[in-house]
Formats: structure tokens, C-alpha cells, sequence
């Protein structure tokens, strides 16, 4: 070993000690005759001091700059009175160099390596090692780690076994595009990397394991943001003969655990469980964010017989009319414009607006709002003088997502979200399908071989949307951190929905033929969850992107700024694999 300790380790019951250490140099003070280095390692930093006397390690020492790799050797010493660093925890001793080598230099870097790097992402990404060298991205890779194991002690205390799955698979429509790998053996034919391991763990239980789990590598070759990347972690469970109680349970008791271990914090379980139409109505989203309030108001009834004709032309069409309030705030003009442009680009036709006076409404509209309808919003919002409350008339569907977005708006500009709060929460009861308007069909909401309820099961060929789903998503600060449903375990079942999502007999068996077939053969009632390690990380360390929990993450353009991906590759790979590039 070229070191006898770590740097980070060395305190007072050290001092006379003689020590080697190897580390960066995080900085260099020349204070005229004496130099000081602070060493840095994975496990902190510590005060190297050159005194002149010893002329060769002095005269070494001033050619030292930051970032280059050293190895010293010298006796630990407590700093003198009135120059401790209570900051450090190395802070009360520092060490006398002895021995000074040089191991390696570094070029200046191009940004100073510090917890908040104040240069662009994409440069950060571009010299990702030199990032990772921040206190703060190794604390927050080192915490990744810990929730791994957290997650796998947990686990295996459970009797959950821990089995991999292919890399290599068939493409199956799971809701993104897959990525396609041609094979270089079967001449036009693609593997896809795995969307999730869906099908496979499914198969686990047929095949008898009743627990499983993986962290799994995940793929899915979709537009990024900044909680999605185009390949992710999720950490993977499937459980036989269950019920979806059973898989609260045991998630619930796994998030605990964590929370406790990283951050000291004591959830309170079982979380909240949410009705998927009622987290729309109150919230406008199904991932609430439940640290605020500022909930939506259905108000179709109160305003059916206004002489608005936007109104009456929305109820006509089935629609609805939605509003929140918001208080202890003066809007000006041109907010209420900037708003109404954000409500149209997610999916409204206008906003309505009306400021609340002692005696009546202010605002375009508020003319065609009769007094008693007036007094009945008041009533209905608990509106006083100087609120503002905003309305949207529009399909149910529209509304509610409208008024979630402005929500979330509302509730970043004005600071009404605890940053030190902690709110978990399953969804569930969702719908088994969705229209699809383009295609006039059916989409699995979650994937196609989520159960229907028992109840819904005659739904499924006479009215598939209104067939509610076994399905549950955990919701944590507005952010769906995992998501699970009970499967479907009988042939005849999964055929039905198949059915329902127009995919035939024969497309079926041609994308799903192997896992129908494994139902055949006793396929046990089974289920699962799949949680968002990125996500779940992310906000662990209160961290804004999954890109800062992640050591080797794409931009949102998916390209890697480190090593240039994806890149053109050779003619002679091209050709081995049948393949041309059409321009």
C-alpha cells in the first residue's frame, strides 16, 4: 500500500504519529516561508505543512499545483492555538511533510472543482471526472450506494432472491420506442434493450421464485427531462399469491428504511392511498404534490346556467368547469397574460380570471357572473377581498390537468412548498385504458398486462374505459417514484385486453407468445413495483435532476459530453451487420 491512512480519518489521538498519505491537491497557500497543502482523498481533506528547514521538500512543495497527485509522508501535529478549522474534521491536526512525491501532474482545470461549479452543465459532463472529485457528487454517489444495499439487506431479509435478466430481448410495446440492436448471427433481425424486465419477472413467478428482485437496467428511447434519462435504474420486485395490500407493505416498509438510514427521518406508514379520480379533481394530476394545499373546485353545477357562452358551449360537449383560488396576491395585467398563454400551451382554450372585491368581481368576464353566482364562488372557494380565482371550462380531462399545472406554478413562484416536508402517497384505482385520439383505440394506461379489477371484467369487451386497473403509483413531493399493479395470470384474461387494445390473436402470439404460453402452465396470482432509484436518489439529496445522482448520465439531447455518444461507427461494422446508412 502506498498510503498507511486515509485523509480523512486523522484527528487528535493521532498526533506523534507518523502517517503516508496519497490524495489531490485541493489547494496551495505560500504564506512566504512556510507552505501549506490541503490533501484531499474519497474521505476529506487534511493540512499538509512545508516548512523551510527541510530545503527538498520546501522546494518541491512550490511546485505543486491543484489537482496533482500526491504521496507524503510526515508526523501528525496539532495545529497551533487560533489556526483550527472546527469546519473540518480534520480541522485540530495537520501534518509535518517529511517525504514529498510527486506521483503525477494535472493541467489546470477548466473550472474550479468546488460543490457549486459555477460553468454549464455540459462542461461538467465533458470533464465528468473532474466533477465527480466535488464533495457534494461523491456524497450523493457514495448515498446511492447505501440505498442500494439498504434496499438488497431489506430485501433479503424478506426471502426476496435477487435473479438478472437479459440485456437482449424482443422488441414489445411497453409505451416508448425501444432501442434496436441489429444481430451480427441472424441476418435482419433485431434484439431491444429492455424497456423494464416486465415479462421476465413474470415469468420468475410462473417458474416458482414467489420473490423477486433485481436492480435493474432499464431503456427507453424517449424525449428527456430532467427526472428521465435514456437509460435508467429502477429498483424491480415481483411477488406470487399476494394482494396489493401485500405489496404496500413490504414498499412502504423499504422507503421507511431507507429514509431512516440516509436521512434520519421517521415516515409515518401506511402512506395515504388516493383514488386516481380523486387526485384529479382536488390536485389535476395523478402524482400530487400533497405539501400544499391550493386544491381545484368543481363549480360546473354553480355556473350551468351562466350566460357565458364559453360555458354553455363546454357543458353542450359534456365538459366541465374547474377553478382555484389564490390568495395574497396582486396580479398585474400582464400575469394574468403570461398565465394564459401557460394554460394554452398545456391543452386549455383560454383562462378566466376574476379578482374578488368587497362587493364583486373584477375581470373580463365578470359581468356575465350574476351576483348570486358571485357570492356563491365566494362561498364556494372561501375567497375574501383581494383573492384571485381562476377558472377553466374545458372536457374533464383538459381541466383537471390545466389546473394541476397552473398548481404547481402557483406553488414554485410563491413558495408554498415545504423543501424540508416529506409527503408519500399511493395512487390507485386507476383507469385500465385511455383514448388514444389519434389512432381511435384504446392505450394500456400502465402496460398491458396490468389485471382488471374482478368487478370490471365484463367491461373489458362491452366498455373497456370504464374498466378500473389493480394498478398503483407512489407519489412522493409531486414526483411518481414507483409504480406496480397486480398482473393478469389466466390466458383468457390477458387475451381480452389484448382485445381491448386491438391487438389481435395473431399479433399477440407473434410479440407475447412465450409469456401466454407460461400462463398456460399454472401461472400462480402474482404482482409487483418497480421504483425509480434516479428519482428516489434525487430527492434524498434534494437535488433538482437525476443527472446529479447518476455518475455518467446524458444530456437532454442524449448525447454524452465525456465520451461523444452515440457516434458514427466503421463501414466494416455496417456491412457485417447488413446494415446502410440512407442520407
Amino acid at each position: 500500500m502506498l498510503r498507511t491512512n486515509i485523509c480523512g480519518e486523522l484527528n487528535e489521538t493521532f498526533v506523534g504519529k507518523k502517517v503516508s498519505l496519497c490524495g489531490w491537491v485541493d489547494t496551495r497557500r505560500d504564506h512566504g516561508n512556510v507552505i501549506f497543502i490541503d490533501l484531499r482523498d474519497r474521505w476529506g481533506k487534511i493540512q499538509l505543512v512545508f516548512n523551510p528547514n527541510n530545503k527538498e521538500m520546501h522546494a518541491l512543495a512550490e511546485k505543486v499545483r491543484p489537482e496533482y497527485v500526491l504521496r507524503v509522508t510526515g508526523t501528525v501535529e496539532m495545529r497551533p492555538q487560533g489556526t483550527t478549522n472546527l469546519k473540518l474534521a480534520t480541522g485540530m491536526v495537520e501534518i509535518h511533510v517529511e517525504q514529498l512525491e510527486i506521483l503525477n501532474t494535472s493541467e489546470t482545470p477548466p473550472f474550479e472543482i468546488s460543490d457549486t461549479p459555477q460553468v454549464s452543465e455540459d462542461l461538467r459532463l465533458k470533464y465528468r471526472y473532474l466533477d465527480l472529485r466535488s464533495q457534494a457528487m461523491r456524497e450523493r454517489l457514495i448515498g446511492r450506494h447505501r440505498v442500494v444495499k439498504i434496499v438488497r439487506d431489506y430485501l433479503d431479509e424478506l426471502e426476496f432472491v435477487e435473479v438478472e435478466t437479459p440485456m437482449l430481448t424482443k422488441s414489445t410495446p411497453e409505451g416508448a420506442r425501444d432501442f434496436l440492436v441489429p444481430s451480427r448471427l441472424s441476418t435482419g433481425c433485431f434484439y431491444a434493450l429492455p424497456q423494464s424486465p416486465q415479462l421476465f419477472k413474470q415469468i420468475l413467478m410462473v417458474s416458482g421464485f414467489d420473490r423477486y428482485v433485481q436492480i435493474a437496467r432499464c431503456f427507453r428511447d424517449e424525449d428527456l427531462r430532467a427526472d428521465r434519462q435514456l437509460e435508467h435504474t429502477q429498483i424491480d420486485l415481483e411477488m406470487s399469491f399476494i394482494t396489493e395490500e401485500d405489496i404496500q407493505t413490504v414498499v412502504e416498509g423499504l422507503v421507511a428504511r431507507v429514509f431512516k438510514a440516509v436521512q434520519n427521518i421517521e415516515l409515518r406508514t401506511p402512506f395515504e392511498r388516493l383514488p386516481y379520480d380523486e387526485a384529479m379533481n382536488r390536485y389535476g394530476s395523478d402524482k400530487p404534490d400533497l405539501r400544499f394545499g391550493l386544491e381545484i373546485h368543481d363549480v360546473t353545477e354553480l355556473l350551468k346556467n351562466s350566460e357565458l357562452k364559453i360555458f354553455q358551449a363546454v357543458l353542450q360537449a359534456k365538459g366541465v368547469i374547474k377553478g382555484l383560488k389564490i390568495s395574497g396576491q396582486n396580479f398585474a395585467r400582464s400575469d394574468f397574460d403570461e398565465l394564459t398563454v401557460m394554460t394554452q400551451e398545456l391543452g386549455a382554450k383560454g383562462l378566466i380570471w376574476l379578482k374578488v372585491l368587497d362587493n364583486s368581481f373584477e375581470g373580463p368576464v365578470a359581468k356575465f357572473i350574476t351576483p348570486d353566482q358571485q357570492q356563491k364562488l365566494k362561498t364556494e372557494f372561501g375567497a375574501q377581498p383581494g383573492d384571485t380565482i381562476f377558472i377553466v371550462a374545458d372536457k374533464w380531462q383538459t381541466a383537471c390537468v390545466v389546473l394541476g399545472g397552473l398548481r404547481n406554478h402557483f406553488g414554485d413562484r410563491f413558495k408554498m412548498k415545504d423543501k424540508d416536508a416529506f409527503r408519500l402517497l399511493w395512487v390507485v384505482d386507476f383507469p385500465s385504458f385511455e383514448w388514444n385520439e389519434e389512432e381511435k383505440r384504446c392505450d394500456a394506461l400502465h402496460h398491458p398486462f396490468t389485471s382488471p379489477r374482478e368487478a370490471d371484467l365484463d367491461l373489458l369487451e362491452k366498455d373497456p374505459l370504464k374498466v378500473k386497473a389493480r394498478a398503483y403509483d407512489l407519489v412522493l413531493n409531486g414526483t411518481e417514484i414507483g409504480g406496480g399493479s397486480i398482473r393478469i395470470h389466466r390466458e383468457d384474461i390477458q387475451k381480452k385486453v389484448f382485445r381491448a387494445l386491438n391487438i389481435n390473436d395473431e399479433e399477440a402470439q407473434e410479440k407475447f407468445g412465450f409469456l401466454l404460453q407460461a400462463l398456460r402452465f399454472g401461472a400462480p396470482p402474482h404482482g409487483g413495483l418497480a421504483l425509480g432509484l434516479d428519482r428516489l436518489c434525487a430527492i434524498l439529496f434534494s437535488v433538482e435532476s437525476i443527472r446529479d445522482v447518476i455518475a455518467f448520465p446524458k444530456t437532454q439531447k442524449g448525447i454524452c459530453p465525456l465520451t461523444n455518444a452515440p457516434g458514427q461507427v466503421y463501414p466494416k461494422q455496417l456491412k457485417e451487420l447488413h446494415l446502410q446508412i440512407k442520407t
